[in-house]
């Protein structure tokens, strides 16, 4: 939570939860984990929307 509520100052409780998508997306997809080696949480998870084998 300390990553995005409160790592900026938002205008409204509203603003604060319409930017969790875009920050959950880019720490579950692009964001490197070091538990992971460097990759992001997305990359183990398989048959993930669009990683279909």
């Amino acid at each position: 939570m300390n990553e995005w509520a409160y790592t900026r100052p938002y205008r409204s409780e509203q603003e604060r939860r319409d930017a969790f998508p875009d920050w959950l997306h880019t720490y579950n997809h692009h964001r490197g984990h070091t538990a992971l080696k460097g990759q992001p949480p997305a990359s183990r998870v398989p048959n993930l929307s669009g990683q279909y084998s």
